[in-house]
């Protein structure tokens, strides 16, 4: 029996922010909303459910999102989907959806070179499942792919700087696609 290829994925990162002014779907309760993520509607990721914001979520969370490496980016039906779901005990109830194509938010560059890879912030409109329009989506997308550099928060401190520092150190080594910031300092992404 021949062996079955895998199939090659591609993953971008997207930075899902916030939302606001959504429907309110929720009557009785506070909304708790989270964000669905995807390109490819099997491969979806999920965020965080903001327990807080109720119309006006704020998650702040890198989602991975993956798809298949022959999808093209070119392709004006290509897109990276967020739907936006009330959480609820008995079943999730639809917010509204936003749509960005791949092409308006993938722009090429070197993932390496960090003046190739500026970060672009989008504010999206969020659409009912009827179609009417309310409330907007912020989210980032780096036009490679993937974040150089991981923020905890979007403020800058005298920490940021140690850790830039470190990151720019770790940076001239060779064979380095990428580095990030984990719980116990640089993490490099090596191209092996």
């Amino acid at each position: 029996m021949p062996k079955q290829k895998k199939p090659i994925l591609r993953e971008i990162e997207v930075l899902i922010i916030s939302a606001q002014d959504l429907k309110n779907v929720k009557h009785v309760t506070k909304t708790r909303a989270y964000a669905v993520v995807y390109v490819e509607r099997d491969m979806a990721e999920k965020t965080q459910v903001d327990e807080q914001g109720g119309v006006n979520p704020t998650w702040n969370e890198v989602v991975k999102v993956k798809f298949h490496k022959g999808l093209e980016e070119n392709d004006v039906t290509t897109a990276l989907n967020v739907d936006i779901y009330a959480h609820g005990h008995i079943r999730e109830k639809p917010v509204g959806s936003a749509r960005v194509l791949l092409c308006d938010v993938l722009k090429a560059g070197n993932a390496s070179e960090p003046s190739d890879n500026p970060i672009q912030c989008m504010t999206i409109q969020v659409r009912r499942p009827s179609g009417r329009p309310q409330g907007l989506l912020n989210l980032w997308v780096p036009p490679t792919g993937k974040f150089l550099i991981r923020r905890e928060s979007l403020s800058f401190g005298v920490k940021d700087d140690e850790d830039e520092v470190a990151a720019a150190a770790a940076c001239s080594e060779e064979n380095v696609e990428s580095v990030g910031f984990g719980e116990g300092g640089p993490v490099i992404d090596r191209d092996v």
